[in-house]
C-alpha cells in the first residue's frame, strides 16, 4: 500500500525524511546530475522565487515515510503552464504501477491550478536520434506510457536539435493538454519554450541556440504528433476529482452528544455539530479520519494535574441527569481547595454557567483526542486538518474551566505540535481566547493572537486587553485585538490582516486556528455582523499564509446560519491554500 502526497517544505520530520530519500533516488536514477543541484531541492521548495519556478514535489510513500517514488514539477504562474522535471520510482520498484499513479497525480495538480497544459522532455523513439538499441527500446516504452494519457511530442520544430552534432538522444518536448483539447498557440509556445530553456538550461544553452529553437516554432497552432502506439479510444480519461492529499482531514467528536445540557438557554448543544456537517460534507473537500485515543498525559501537558484529576473524579461521582454549577468562589485564598467536590467546583471555575455532569469529562477528553488526531494528520504531511468538536476549549486555563470549556484542545494540540517547531495560535472566536493566553504567556515558541469583542462588554470580561503582551521569555508573544461592539466584515479583515502579518513575522512551522462562528450576524452570544461571504474571505486570507493549518471548532450558536458560514469558511481556506 502507498499514498501520494505533496511535499511543501522540509519543516516537519516526515517531510525531511522524504526529501532525503528523493535525493537518494535522484543520485541513483539520474547519475548525470551534479550533487550541487540535488542539494538545492529543499531550498527550491522553500524559496521558489529565487529559482525562477514554483517547485512542486509529490512522493509516493507507505504511510511510515518510506518513499517509493516521486515526481518533481515546475509551475510557471505567469505563462500558465507546468513542467514535469523528474518522475521516478526507487530502482527496485520499477514497473509496479507507482509511476502511473504519480503521473496521474501530477496531471490532477496541473488541472487544479487551471494550467494550459503540462510539458516535459522525453528521449526520442527515432533510431536516427537514439542510436543505442537498448536505450531506444526504453525510449519507446516511455513514450508509449505517456501516450496512454494523450501526451505526445510537439513536431515540426528544432527543439530536439542537439547542442553538439555528436550528442545522442536529444529530447523531444512533449505536451499533455490534460484532456482539455487545448490548441497551443505559436506565441504562447514560444514564450514557454524560451522560459524552459533559459531557466532550466541557462548555463548550457547559448542565446543563439535558444533563439534558433524558439524561432523554429512556426505552426499556429503548434502541431502535436499523431498517436503512434495507443488508439485514441484507449486513452486514459482525465481524473478531475480532488486529490486525496489536497482534502481537509475531518476529525469529528463522535461522542460529543453524550454531553447534552437540556436546560433552557444553554446554547452549546449537539445540534451545532450536525448543522455544520450537513453543509460541509457535500463539498467533497473533506476526508473523514477516525479518532485515535490518547493518554491523559497530554491533558496534563498543559493543564494542572490536580485540576485534571478533580474534573475526572467529580464527573464520575455525579449522578445521571444531574449537573453541578459552581456558586462559591475563592476570592481571598486560592491555595487550599475545599473538601467537598461540588463546592470545590468554584475553586476551578471562572463562571456560574458551565456545569459539571456525568459526561462532561468524557466528552471533553474525546474532543482533545480529536484535536490530537488532527494534529497527527498535520505531522504526517496534511496541509489542513479540522477537528469538529464540542465542548469547545479556548476558555479553559491551566487549572480552570468556564465558558462551556473544560480542556483547552487548541492549546493541547499546539503543545503537541511544538515538539516539531514553533506554533502560532490564531483565535477568531468572538470571545477572548483567555485559555491559551494564560497557558503560553511566558513562552516564546508559541505565539498567541486573539481577535475578539472588547472585555468591557464581552465574556470573559477580565482578560483580552491590548497591554497583555506576554511576560518573561514570552514577552511580545501574546497579541490581543479587542474590538468595538459593532463591526462589519471589512473592518474585521483589516484587523485579521494585521494578525496574519504578525504571524508571518514570527515564522512558525504550524498555525492553529481556534475557529468561532459567533462573530456572525445574529449569533446570540455576539454583536458583530459577519456574513457567509466574509467568512469565505477570512478563510482565504488565512489559507494564503501557506502554513500547515490545524482548525479546531470553538463557538458559534446561531444554527440558522452556522452550517453555511462553516461551508464558506472552509471553501475560502481551501482555495487560499491550494489555488
Amino acid at each position: 500500500m502507498f499514498r501520494i502526497r505533496r511535499i511543501y517544505d522540509d519543516v516537519i520530520p516526515i517531510n525531511k525524511l522524504a526529501i532525503a530519500q528523493v535525493q537518494g533516488i535522484l543520485r541513483i536514477q539520474f547519475s548525470f546530475l551534479h550533487e550541487e543541484e540535488i542539494e538545492k531541492l529543499p531550498e527550491k521548495l522553500r524559496n521558489p522565487i529565487k529559482h525562477g519556478f514554483r517547485s512542486i514535489l509529490y512522493v509516493a510513500d507507505d504511510f511510515k515515510g518510506n518513499v517509493k517514488g516521486f515526481a518533481f514539477v515546475f509551475h510557471e504562474p505567469d505563462l500558465n503552464f507546468c513542467y514535469l522535471d523528474f518522475i521516478s520510482t526507487s530502482k527496485q520498484l520499477t514497473g509496479r504501477g507507482i509511476g502511473g499513479v504519480l503521473y496521474d497525480r501530477v496531471r490532477q495538480g496541473a488541472l487544479a491550478l487551471k494550467r494550459t497544459g503540462l510539458f516535459f522532455e522525453c528521449f526520442p523513439d527515432d533510431p536516427k536520434l537514439s542510436r543505442d538499441p537498448v536505450i531506444l527500446k526504453e525510449n519507446i516504452a516511455r513514450l508509449r506510457f505517456y501516450e496512454r494519457y494523450g501526451a505526445r511530442p510537439i513536431i515540426n520544430t528544432a527543439y530536439e536539435t542537439p547542442l553538439s552534432p555528436d550528442d545522442d538522444n536529444p529530447p523531444y518536448l512533449v505536451y499533455d493538454d490534460l484532456g482539455q483539447e487545448n490548441k497551443l498557440s505559436r506565441n504562447l509556445a514560444r514564450k514557454i519554450v524560451r522560459t524552459i530553456l533559459e531557466r532550466k538550461y541557462g548555463d548550457l544553452c547559448p542565446k543563439s541556440y535558444v533563439d534558433m529553437v524558439v524561432k523554429s516554432f512556426q505552426d499556429d497552432p503548434v502541431r502535436i504528433r499523431e498517436p503512434k502506439y495507443i488508439k485514441p479510444e484507449k486513452i486514459i480519461a482525465t481524473n478531475h476529482s480532488i486529490p486525496e492529499d489536497d482534502k481537509i482531514a475531518l476529525v469529528i467528536n463522535d461522542k460529543h452528544d453524550i454531553h447534552h445540557i437540556r436546560e433552557r438557554g444553554y446554547v452549546e448543544s449537539p445540534i451545532r455539530v450536525k448543522t455544520i456537517l450537513k453543509e460541509i460534507e457535500p463539498t467533497a473537500i473533506f476526508q473523514s479520519i477516525p479518532v485515535q485515543h490518547f493518554s491523559e498525559k497530554y491533558l496534563k501537558s498543559v493543564h494542572d494535574a490536580n485540576y485534571v484529576d478533580y474534573l475526572k473524579k467529580v464527573c464520575e461521582n455525579i449522578g445521571a441527569e444531574k449537573s453541578v454549577y459552581p456558586y462559591v468562589f475563592p476570592i481571598r485564598n486560592v491555595t487550599r481547595p475545599p473538601k467537598e467536590l461540588p463546592i470545590r467546583a468554584g475553586y476551578y471555575c471562572i463562571d456560574t454557567f458551565t456545569p459539571l455532569n456525568l459526561n462532561a469529562y468524557l466528552a471533553a477528553k474525546r474532543a482533545v483526542d480529536c484535536a490530537l488526531t488532527a494534529a497527527n494528520e498535520i505531522l504526517r504531511g496534511r496541509r489542513i486538518a479540522y477537528a469538529l468538536v464540542r465542548p469547545p476549549g479556548h476558555h479553559a486555563e491551566r487549572k480552570s474551566f468556564g465558558g462551556f470549556c473544560y480542556f483547552n484542545s487548541n492549546a493541547i494540540a499546539a503543545q503537541y505540535l511544538s515538539a516539531s517547531g514553533k506554533v502560532a495560535i490564531l483565535d477568531i472566536d468572538y470571545h477572548h481566547g483567555n485559555g491559551q493566553q494564560e497557558i503560553f504567556y511566558e513562552r516564546s515558541d508559541v505565539l498567541t493572537i486573539s481577535i475578539h469583542g472588547h472585555p468591557r462588554f464581552a465574556y470573559p470580561y477580565f482578560t483580552g486587553f491590548e497591554d497583555e503582551i506576554g511576560s518573561c521569555m514570552g514577552e511580545k508573544c501574546n497579541v490581543n485585538f479587542p474590538l468595538q461592539e459593532q463591526i462589519d466584515g471589512k473592518r474585521y479583515r483589516e484587523v485579521l490582516q494585521k494578525a496574519l502579518n504578525i504571524i508571518r513575522k514570527f515564522k512558525p512551522q504550524f498555525l492553529v486556528v481556534a475557529l468561532g462562528f459567533d462573530t456572525a450576524k445574529g449569533d446570540p452570544t455576539g454583536s458583530w455582523s459577519l456574513t457567509a461571504k466574509d467568512f469565505e474571505l477570512n478563510g482565504k486570507m488565512i489559507g494564503m499564509v501557506l502554513l500547515p493549518i490545524l482548525v479546531l471548532q470553538e463557538g458559534g450558536y446561531n444554527n440558522r446560519n452556522l452550517g453555511v458560514n462553516a461551508r464558506y469558511f472552509f471553501k475560502g481556506i481551501w482555495e487560499g491554500m491550494y489555488r
